[in-house]
């Protein structure tokens, strides 16, 4: 048997999280409630001790304690997962409205053998609306003999009716004390001598979960590895698919060989692209809260440049699942960053000398001397489209919004190579735009779903490159749609001439909401 398994908490005071145990002891002691949320991320315990509670709300021999005897037989069973009036059932597998129907109907039966039957409902964020609508009416008005526990690694996909209903207890991950009282329960058990400066190295690569730090205990037992200091953390940097901090050091450093060499290495030992962008993610976060809350930071990056490696890896998980390698979009990201320089640093400072400002204007005569001509048909007519040489150069100078015109201009260009994406665009505006990345606010998640994904963001990507005459990625963010009606209006004629005029957004918002979306929908499915 694995150590988690054989080291299973079978008692309240053999559960490691301190909140966790001393919560359910008092919750046994007085009116135990009909229904419990447990919510928590993975292998910190949550299963363990809805079983837990199963067996102290049932035990026969518990008397006045809070603690189940593991002696009785409704203990016994329910260890063993025999019982028949303790459910176990996987939302994941069992997530539609017809599998909760057919658990309304047995909930009515009364318990076989127990005083109360015990459902717990694993994964309870995978049920379909539906199901958990069909739910809540149980959760309710439930029958006096019943208790339902749900557990959940994301309890904010619940319906809010749900969370209303049940008494919510927070599984967080483990603290080091926490993690190291668990692996000594495990070590004292197999008689292995191991210190807390060792066991700390576990810990640490376990990243709060009890499951997973007795997993790589059990291995480390088990290949024979010296349990020691220095042994540990050599075998698990070795095993270890990916060094985070490495490649944030690389990252910092815009060393894109050593970067796409530690990329590749993770991938070839079965690493996600996806998990590792995530990581990275979350990484690049903790390390900006540690410097705006306590003023300290592990890497040489500027906060400018984490927010801005933050909006670009975020931007690539969405193009991950439809390449055709799901490493390339992250190769991509990292070949742009480190060749470009991300947000450079000089922008941000005023021309230092009499050479830095020669060169830019010698750049801006270059921008002057280009035209820019989109050549396409509409209605029949051939019409010539020109990026002035004051749009771009004040796109240059500012980097920092996209003016109307220059958006009407990209709309246009949108418009002769693909109506839905320039339909989806209608209910879009550009916020800001900082010389690479261009926010856009969206006013309605479907059409952000499909702006963030491909052929979309090539296509917009692509547009907004042309017009700017640079290389620039979308960042969308949802945002409220405009309440008052907005019309677009021209100098040059009435509003019923606007999609003959360029420079001019054929964006018409009104306050109905609902049919602006049908209506977009409409042009989008219909092209």
């Amino acid at each position: 048997m694995t150590f988690y398994l054989k080291y299973r908490p079978q008692t309240f005071e053999e559960l490691d999280l301190t909140s966790v145990r001393e919560s359910l002891k008092k919750i046994v002691q007085g009116n135990v409630p009909h229904a419990f949320l447990f919510s928590g991320p993975k292998g910190t315990g949550k299963t363990s001790a809805a079983r837990i509670l199963a067996k102290a709300i049932n035990c026969t021999h518990r008397g006045k304690g809070v603690e189940p005897c593991n002696e009785c037989d409704s203990c016994v069973s329910i260890t063993k997962g025999t019982n028949v009036d303790v459910v176990e059932m996987d939302a994941a597998s069992h997530r539609g409205i017809d599998d909760v129907r057919s658990l309304r109907e047995a909930v009515k039966l009364a318990p076989a053998k127990l005083d109360k039957k015990v459902y717990i409902i694993d994964e309870a964020h995978m049920l379909t609306t539906e199901a958990s609508n069909a739910l809540l009416k149980t959760l309710e008005e439930p029958p006096d003999h019943v208790v339902f526990i749900l557990a959940t690694t994301n309890s904010e996909k619940l319906i809010s009716t749900i969370r209303s209903r049940v008494t919510i207890i927070n599984f967080a991950k483990a603290s080091k004390e926490e993690s190291l009282r668990s692996l000594k329960r495990v070590a004292n058990g197999e008689k292995i001598k191991i210190d807390d400066e060792t066991l700390s190295v576990i810990y640490k690569h376990a990243d709060g979960a009890f499951r997973d730090a007795v997993k790589i205990f059990e291995q480390l037992v088990s290949e024979k590895v010296e349990l020691n200091k220095s042994g540990v953390a050599s075998f698990l940097e070795k095993s270890s698919a990916f060094n985070i901090e490495d490649f944030l050091e690389f990252l910092s450093k815009k060393d894109a060989a050593k970067l796409l060499l530690l990329l590749n290495e993770a991938i070839k030992k079965g690493a996600s692209a996806k998990n590792l962008t995530q990581n990275l993610i979350g990484n690049l976060r903790t390390e900006l809260i540690n410097r705006v809350s306590k003023n300290e930071g592990k890497f040489s990056l500027e906060n400018s440049e984490i927010i801005e490696l933050i909006q670009i890896l975020t931007s690539s998980i969405h193009d991950i699942s439809v390449s055709t390698l799901e490493q390339i979009p992250l190769e991509l990201v990292i070949i742009d960053w480190c060749e470009k320089g991300g947000n450079e640093r000089e922008n941000e400072k005023e021309y230092e000398n009499e050479d830095e400002k020669l060169a830019k204007e010698k750049k801006l005569n270059e921008v002057r001397s280009e035209k820019l001509e989109v050549r396409s048909k509409n209605r029949g007519n051939e019409i010539v489209v020109e990026v002035t040489d004051e749009s771009k150069e004040e796109n240059i100078l500012k980097q920092t919004e996209i003016s109307d015109e220059v958006w009407s201009k990209i709309l246009f260009m949108i418009r002769t190579k693909n109506a839905s994406t320039e339909a989806l665009l209608r209910a879009a505006r550009p916020v800001s735009f900082d010389g690479k990345i261009v926010t856009l606010a969206v006013y309605y998640s479907f059409h952000k779903e499909k702006l963030e994904s491909s052929p979309h963001r090539n296509l917009l990507e692509d547009a907004l490159s042309e017009i700017l005459g640079t290389s620039a990625r979308i960042f969308c963010k949802l945002a409220e749609p405009p309440i008052k009606n907005v019309v677009a209006k021209s100098e040059s004629g009435p509003v019923n001439t606007v999609n003959e005029k360029i420079g001019v957004t054929d964006v018409v918002l009104t306050e109905e909401k609902d049919d602006e979306v049908i209506r977009i929908a409409k042009e989008i499915f219909s092209n």
